[in-house]
């Protein structure tokens, strides 16, 4: 690994999950007792060196050799299989699963930043591995044995694919009206009819299979999102032995290209079209998995990962970003500062003017406070496995919940800006496709829509998941940060200011919330969800950048400077940003609410 990458910080990676996050700490548990911090370390290395070297050297051409159909195959850009190949080799597929399956029974925290530096070095690459992953994780939880052994375990090693079949072309993110119907069969499975849209990995010849997991309607069952239920349907059928069978009647049907995430295959795909009819029986063969009109909450497993996956992505895309853009203007001379008068004196790096500073911090702050975000994120999920306690369970549960929609949309929203600062300040060569800042912008446009709108996220946040038990979600959140702000009153003057100004802020969300909530009309309520949800995420960063304000301390080494500088812009420029937005959503201000589309 390069002792100074353009992908990651690893003396960031290295603060957070050891000076603040107190990673080392899960080792005291039963189920991470196999591991240390020297395990750790070496696994971080070793994916470092994996993103640098397989990953990394391909991204471009990802961009430039879009997939293809080709004599009724998808064709990718070659370099894929083969940095695919180097990651199933390390076992890491299957880092955080049970050793009873394969797994490494690594704690998720530290899987999370392995995943950053993939997805810095090559998002699209990277997401075959993240989809499949995913894919195994809820087989894990809802599926069968057979399932887990004839499907998870080819996964976990690296043979088998895995995606997620939600959207239809009539339907887009409105899963209530799919189409797709399941019809049983005498034998225990279900022949799957329909069509699916925007899957990314729908098909290809990375592996030997490809297993679809995929929403579709019972006849019979109830209406609306009640009735769906949840289907295992794979590329290719899989004999007892374990052997492949016949080709299973799913085809892609066209290919989607997008202004990012170009080498991430993306398909519109037919399920029981006919061009294939294994066992000699119309349909697609499907197998269910869970319980019959249950497959929602089960895909909620996969769905709520990808969703932090995603927030993840955005963070790594715009991390690199950031760091192309400090070596380039730490590298580049041009102008003079204001008060320079001789015209013949030489020209300042661009590090040097104060707007440029402004912009690399302003990156450095949404960056770092979103990687500290996601890995929190982690922690609490190995927290929430190994606590000891249901009650401790229950709160990281709450939190979990309240934590996600932010944890996917904030990141995709906010490093997306920094990118786009990062070009600004590459100055005209920034819009040039000579240097990776644009296609980084691109490939990080697409995260506002993965896995749920922004606006889809902002009315989970505001309709749900701030009135879970009575609101106990967000008050576990709130105690949370009311913790922190306790211990930044004997931290010092400084971090007890920053604390104040946290308070305020905080209560001042509360409020606005309880007011929004005491609004009988859901449509008026819910018609500024996402000013609500871009205060709420900053003020979950502001306490983000508390945390790692204490956490730095008075160390006097430019990491720990750079740390408590950055909270210091946050606070300044960042936070307040959130007081016209609660004044706004506190008039419950009805100006969307009361357009008539003919005035548009």
């Amino acid at each position: 690994m390069p002792t100074r990458s353009l992908l990651l910080s690893r003396r960031d990676i290295d603060f957070l999950l050891y000076d603040w996050l107190d990673v080392q700490s899960l080792t005291s548990r039963k189920r991470f007792a196999e591991h240390a911090r020297e395990t750790f370390d070496a696994v971080l290395d070793v994916c470092a060196d994996l993103a640098e070297e397989k990953f990394a050297p391909h991204n471009k051409k990802n961009d430039t050799d879009e997939p293809e159909i080709a004599d009724g195959e998808v064709r990718l850009n070659p370099e894929v299989k083969p940095a695919l190949d180097a990651l199933a080799e390390t076992g890491l597929l299957a880092a955080t699963a049970d050793a009873e399956v394969g797994g490494l029974q690594l704690p998720q925290v530290i899987q999370t930043a392995c995943a950053a530096w993939f997805a810095a070095a090559n998002i699209a690459t990277w997401s075959y591995a993240m989809l499949t992953i995913a894919n195994a994780n809820l087989l894990l939880e809802h599926g069968s044995a057979k399932q887990v052994e004839m499907f998870v375990r080819p996964m976990l090693e690296g043979r088998f694919h895995g995606t997620m079949c939600l959207s239809e072309p009539q339907a887009g993110s409105s899963l209530a009206d799919i189409s797709t119907r399941a019809e049983p069969r005498d034998d225990g499975t279900y022949r799957i009819f329909g069509n699916k849209m925007w899957i990314s990995g729908g098909d290809h010849e990375l592996g030997e299979n490809i297993v679809h997991l995929v929403l579709a309607k019972i006849p019979g069952g109830p209406p609306g999102v009640k009735g769906i239920s949840l289907f295992l349907v794979p590329k290719y059928l899989v004999a007892e032995d374990g052997s492949l069978a016949d080709r299973n009647d799913v085809v892609v049907a066209g290919l989607n290209h997008k202004m990012g995430y170009r080498g991430t295959v993306n398909t519109l795909l037919n399920f029981g079209e006919g061009a294939h009819t294994p066992s000699g029986q119309a349909g697609a063969v499907g197998y269910l998995v869970g319980e019959p009109h249950r497959g929602l909450a089960s895909m909620f497993h996969m769905m709520n990962e990808a969703r932090v996956g995603v927030g993840m992505g955005a963070t790594a895309l715009g991390y690199t970003g950031y760091l192309k853009s400090l070596a380039y203007a730490r590298d580049r001379t041009q102008g003079r500062l204001p008060a320079a008068k001789d015209p013949a004196s030489p020209p300042v790096a661009l590090t040097a003017h104060a707007d440029v500073r402004r912009m690399l911090l302003a990156q450095k702050s949404f960056v770092e406070g979103s990687l500290a975000l996601i890995l929190f994120c982690g922690k609490l999920l190995d927290d929430q496995r190994t606590a000891e306690t249901e009650a401790e369970r229950a709160r990281i549960s709450l939190l979990l919940d309240v934590l996600t929609p932010i944890a996917k949309s904030w990141p995709s929203q906010w490093c997306l800006h920094a990118n786009d600062l990062a070009i600004q300040i590459h100055g005209g060569y920034g819009y040039t496709r000579e240097y990776d800042v644009e296609q980084h912008y691109r490939d990080n446009r697409l995260n506002p829509i993965h896995e749920g709108t922004h606006g889809i996220q902002a009315i989970d946040l505001l309709g749900r998941k701030t009135t879970i038990a009575n609101g106990a979600a967000l008050g576990a959140l709130e105690a949370l940060i009311r913790s922190t702000v306790d211990r930044s009153r004997t931290a010092g003057t400084e971090a007890a200011e920053l604390g104040a100004e946290l308070d305020g802020a905080l209560t001042r969300l509360i409020d606005v919330t309880r007011r929004l909530h005491a609004e009988p009309d859901t449509n008026l309520k819910l018609a500024n969800a996402s000013v609500y949800l871009e205060a709420a995420g900053h003020i979950v960063l502001a306490w983000i950048w508390l945390e790692q304000f204490l956490a730095a301390g008075t160390g006097d080494d430019d990491l720990r400077r750079g740390k408590r500088h950055t909270a210091r812009y946050f606070y300044r420029y960042e936070l307040p940003r959130t007081r016209p937005q609660l004044d706004l959503l506190a008039t419950l201000d009805d100006t969307t609410v009361d357009l008539d589309p003919d005035w548009l």
